[in-house]
């Protein structure tokens, strides 16, 4: 699934931000860093599941995506430590 929002905080922050969450906040399923980038972020779970969040500047919010197939859950709970500036939304 795909989520999305905008938030108050730079891409960076939010990169920073998930690369912390998902290795610290949630013990059954934790991931970790596989790939990443000024905007991006790639982290894989033990299993080979994935979880790949961007981040970047639109005008004055900060458009955020996040996509995976397993980390929905924990996804959800990542966005909402988040400053956000608009509904997540879930595709």
């Amino acid at each position: 699934m795909i989520h999305t929002t905008t938030v108050s905080l730079p891409p960076a922050d939010v990169v920073a931000r998930a690369q912390r969450f998902f290795a610290e906040r949630v013990p059954n399923s934790a991931a970790f860093l596989e790939k990443s980038g000024p905007n991006f972020v790639t982290l894989r779970g033990q299993g080979g599941e994935e979880v790949v969040i961007s981040a970047w500047e639109d005008n004055a919010v900060t458009r955020v995506r996040g996509s995976t197939l397993f980390f929905d859950q924990a996804l959800d709970r990542f966005f909402s430590t988040l400053p956000l500036a608009s509904p997540v939304e879930v595709a």
